[in-house]
């Protein structure tokens, strides 16, 4: 049985999906509702992990969260759950390439195989899929769409902070 919860998000509604383990999914509006592996399902707006899942998703648009502390119930392959833990370890505000994760999870040769996995992570944003980038530094393909992409690593860019001096060197009182 997986529980359900429909979310606003600044890159729009988000469909939150809990098993009794743990948070499975969190699905785009325009996910193929065909393709989904959580059935049955049931609304359950006071499900204890979607009511978290919200509260850190909302914390997280705010700037406030950088890391999510949720239990998580991958549904995949051996393979897949594989590259989906991989994308849980990079960090907030870096990037990884396909050929990274390959390498990370013990099959370099598998970059393709890598990047379907992360084109079926059911779990965006939580295991950041869109911190995987092409070898050329280029945005590729992401669920939310490539306009979502760019605005969540926009949101996770560390900001830069700019050391002004108190005083330039021409306001200096150098009179003894």
């Amino acid at each position: 049985m997986y529980y359900v919860k429909r979310v606003s998000t600044p890159v729009g509604e988000l469909k939150l999906v809990a098993s009794e383990r743990g948070l499975a999914g969190i699905l785009w509006k325009n996910d193929d509702p065909h393709g989904a592996r959580f059935l049955p399902q049931i609304q359950d707006a006071s499900h204890p992990i979607l009511i978290e899942t919200e509260r850190q998703l909302r914390e997280y648009f705010a700037g406030e969260r950088r890391d999510f502390t949720l239990p998580l119930d991958f549904i995949g392959t051996a393979f897949q759950k594989k590259v989906w833990n991989a994308l849980v370890t990079i960090p907030f505000g870096e990037t990884r390439s396909y050929s990274e994760i390959a390498r990370q999870i013990g099959h370099p040769q598998a970059v393709r195989a890598v990047g379907a996995a992360n084109g079926r992570n059911p779990l965006s944003i939580v295991a950041p899929c869109h911190r995987v980038i092409g070898a050329n530094g280029k945005l590729t393909g992401f669920a939310g769409g490539l306009e979502v992409k760019a605005f969540l690593l926009d949101l996770e860019m560390p900001q830069k902070a700019v050391m002004l001096p108190l005083f330039s060197d021409e306001s200096v009182d150098r009179t003894p």
